[in-house]
């Protein structure tokens, strides 16, 4: 990863010893003790949803380069927290319809008449889902 100039001091300084920190002790266990909560994931949950609800999750994930899980994990976490955010309407994006339309082939099996509906985008009672 290329740093600027003033990251490259700013490293140079911590790296040298010339930067201290200014938390406290009882501010440092208190995010230490924040970050230590968020981080254990001690249970596990079992849900079921539509295929095309999954693959459309699963092409998200790749586009944020994580895996799936902790894409739903992220989301679930989120919203519990009151931090999830309605975004605008998705504006679909032609490479991610050809993943979302290969990740789905292969999840199908393969076959070629294999068909999901493009993300964002829900299947309708007469279509294939």
């Amino acid at each position: 990863m290329k740093l600027d100039a003033y990251e490259s001091e700013i490293l140079k300084a911590f790296e040298s010893g010339q930067m201290r920190s200014v938390a406290t002790r009882a501010e440092l266990a208190k995010y230490r003790e924040a970050a230590r909560a968020t981080a254990i994931k001690d249970r596990r949950v079992n849900i079921r949803l539509s295929s095309g609800d999954l693959v459309d999750i699963q092409v998200r994930a790749l586009e944020e380069g994580m895996p799936y899980q902790t894409l739903i994990a992220s989301v679930l976490h989120k919203f519990v927290t009151g931090r999830l955010v309605e975004p605008s309407p998705m504006t679909p994006n032609p490479s991610l319809k050809r993943s979302h339309d290969s990740l789905a082939r292969r999840l199908a099996g393969g076959g070629p008449s294999a068909h999901f509906p493009p993300p964002g985008r829900r299947a309708k009672p007469s279509e294939p889902a």
